[in-house]
């Protein structure tokens, strides 16, 4: 990271003075002006503003709260650890990224002088850019935001070990320093460049910890929507099912179970998302992109397509391309 702006991060905060001169509890009046330890984004994010940052709290137990915001956590150096929910102990080392839902409750153990983490603190309709740069219906991308906007009583949180990846780690620092400089249409530039993080990130679905209950369940469903990403052209439930060792069965209920979707269902959402990009953005003839995405039953695929788009395919292409039907 950018040295001054490390330097500007690593600095005593008025805060932290306070414990240092013998403070023994976090000053919860600066976070909430309620009973219980719900942190309140009315506190943290001045009128307007759908995000902003701030460092965390160093030199003291950060004890349990929630938020009524969505919270990202980068740690910049050093290392953080979490209590999450009912006992789950997840440590951030440098370069780590912790995504937590309005759900999520946590603590956070004492962190050292040297242990800079920032706390991004994020409106929920601060993503509707971000989704949007990401590709329709894209599966991956649909369970991401489904464990952080899912609207229910579920705690959710993703930790991402991603210290080795520059695109990621320069993305972060570009939205760390455009906030905490408050740069012109720095809202807006935050908004694309967490677009793009997210872009990023969906390459590196196998970094991974989801919190969920079932963590094996979870890392199968997810190995199985890589799976699909990566190969559905030939994709098949038995191959999936042979690679990681489990019986047809019972991963097929398991993805139902995780995803809402069977496996037949997120493979055919690949492959019609996969054709109408193509036809959108390619001259191919449809033949030649009904093969490529794995069909071989042209009439099916017709049939399906015009279902789903309510059009033809070449009627698609007409539309969202500007050209002239081709072949």
């Amino acid at each position: 990271m950018n040295q001054d702006l490390m330097h500007t991060l690593e600095q005593i905060t008025g805060e932290e003075q306070e414990i240092l001169d013998g403070r023994t509890q976090v000053r919860k009046t600066l976070y909430t002006a309620g009973s219980d330890f719900t942190i309140d984004s009315r506190k943290m994010l001045e009128k307007g503003r759908l995000i902003d940052v701030r460092t965390h709290t160093r030199f003291i137990d950060f004890p349990r709260h929630k938020h009524n915001y969505i919270e990202i956590m980068y740690m910049c150096r050093g290392r953080t650890t979490h209590i999450i929910n009912n006992g789950d102990r997840v440590t951030l080392e440098t370069g780590d990224l912790l995504f937590m839902n309005q759900h999520c409750s946590h603590e956070v153990l004492p962190a050292g002088k040297d242990d800079i983490g920032i706390n991004f603190i994020i409106l929920p309709e601060f993503f509707d850019v971000a989704f949007d740069m990401m590709e329709e219906e894209n599966v991956l991308s649909n369970f991401i935001i489904s464990t952080l906007m899912r609207d229910s009583s579920q705690s959710q949180y993703l930790h991402f070990h991603v210290s080795d990846v520059l695109p990621v780690q320069n993305l972060v620092e570009n939205m760390v320093w455009s906030l905490e400089n408050r740069q012109l249409n720095g809202q807006k530039i935050a908004q694309t460049t967490m677009g793009l993080l997210f872009l990023q990130l969906l390459n590196y679905t196998d970094r991974i910890e989801q919190g969920k209950a079932d963590r094996y369940a979870s890392r199968l469903a997810m190995a199985a929507l890589r799976y699909i990403e990566e190969n559905y052209k030939e994709a098949s439930l038995t191959e999936l099912a042979r690679r990681e060792n489990q019986s047809v069965y019972e991963l097929s209920r398991l993805i139902k179970a995780q995803t809402g979707f069977t496996f037949k269902e997120l493979l055919q959402l690949k492959r019609f998302n996969k054709a109408a990009s193509l036809l959108a953005e390619t001259r191919l003839p449809v033949t030649d992109i009904i093969e490529a995405v794995g069909y071989d039953n042209t009439s099916y695929f017709y049939r399906r397509f015009s279902q789903k788009y309510g059009m033809s395919p070449k009627k698609y292409r007409a539309a969202h391309s500007g050209a002239s039907p081709s072949p």
